[in-house]
């Protein structure tokens, strides 16, 4: 679409999930379900982690309270406004500088927990390979060095991505057919050539998508091959469910967003049932599945729990 003299969009609006309009009442109803038990599991989770001194000292449940705390954000930057579009017309509403906030955001926390994953596969690798080097190698502080480098690593991708997403000029139409500002939906509205930008998101989801699963498989290729070599069946099964839990979220996080952006050309419903399963399910899956399936964490929960209940009967 050639610019023109066409006056620049201050105003979006997004088109929101398909087929939910003609119940728009029910669909918010389990939405915000959806959205409150999210907030509710995941923040306890980060609350038994931070409250319990021996977990805090474990890098496995210091990157879980990280990675508690980035599906709660991740679940606010798209759940709230989907229930704003379901009351109403007006809230699906969102300025020019509001899609931008948006879209950097989500891809800065989608980019961090995908970073994290991975260094929660090499945590494993360490933990069930090398067990004797283990405390060693993954300190505190080498914990700490890798969190910070997930959230600093997901800070530069998303600049790069909203830089060149909104780069471009916007002077056409302003009907954003998605639920969230996201790059392929903003790239139909631009009024110039997007070829280059369709060139750098496949190339970003080789370089950081492609690169962080292919890390996480050779971890977990090892921790295959040291489980078969493990001869009683209890380390075998300590071994297991120390890294099922894992396992199980990486695939269902990394299968939709390789779907929606390797796919640049598929529909719009097919694409929101995806993108809703990994920024508004997932989320939710996380405490169930990493959390409440740990003794140690449903031991300090309780305690968090049941200190809670003792304070304010007190």
């Amino acid at each position: 679409m050639k610019p023109g003299n066409q006056t620049p969009v201050t105003e979006f609006i997004l088109e929101g999930l398909p087929n939910t309009r003609e119940l728009p009442s029910l669909f918010f109803l389990l939405f915000l379900l959806l959205y409150l038990l999210t907030l509710m599991g995941n923040t306890l989770t980060l609350l038994t982690v931070l409250c319990n001194s021996r977990l805090q000292a474990l890098p496995m449940y210091c990157f879980l309270g990280h990675l508690s705390f980035l599906d709660t954000c991740l679940s606010s930057v798209t759940v709230p406004k989907i229930l704003a579009g379901l009351v109403g017309p007006s809230g699906r509403a969102i300025s020019f500088g509001g899609c931008v906030v948006q879209l950097y955001t989500f891809h800065f926390l989608c980019s961090t927990e995908c970073f994290l994953y991975t260094v929660m596969a090499y945590d494993r690798f360490l933990a069930v390979c090398q067990p004797l080097r283990y405390s060693v190698v993954m300190s505190r502080k080498t914990c700490l060095w890798l969190a910070a480098g997930t959230w600093l690593t997901g800070s530069i991708h998303a600049v790069i991505q909203a830089f060149l997403t909104f780069r471009l000029p916007y002077c056409g139409p302003n009907q954003v057919e998605y639920f969230v500002c996201d790059i392929p939906a903003m790239l139909k509205l631009a009024c110039a050539d997007t070829a280059a930008n369709q060139v750098v998101i496949l190339a970003n989801i080789e370089a950081v998508g492609a690169s962080c699963f292919l890390l996480i498989c050779v971890s977990y290729a090892y921790i295959a091959s040291a489980i078969l070599k493990i001869r009683t069946v209890q380390g075998r099964q300590w071994a297991f469910s120390t890294c099922s839990a894992h396992l199980t979220l990486v695939l269902l996080y990394y299968g939709p967003p390789v779907f929606i952006y390797l796919h640049p050309s598929s529909s719009q419903a097919s694409d929101g049932a995806v993108a809703v399963f990994y920024t508004a399910v997932t989320p939710l899956l996380n405490p169930f599945i990493y959390t409440l399936r740990n003794k140690e964490m449903k031991k300090a929960l309780r305690k968090v729990v049941c200190g809670q209940t003792l304070s304010l009967h007190a």
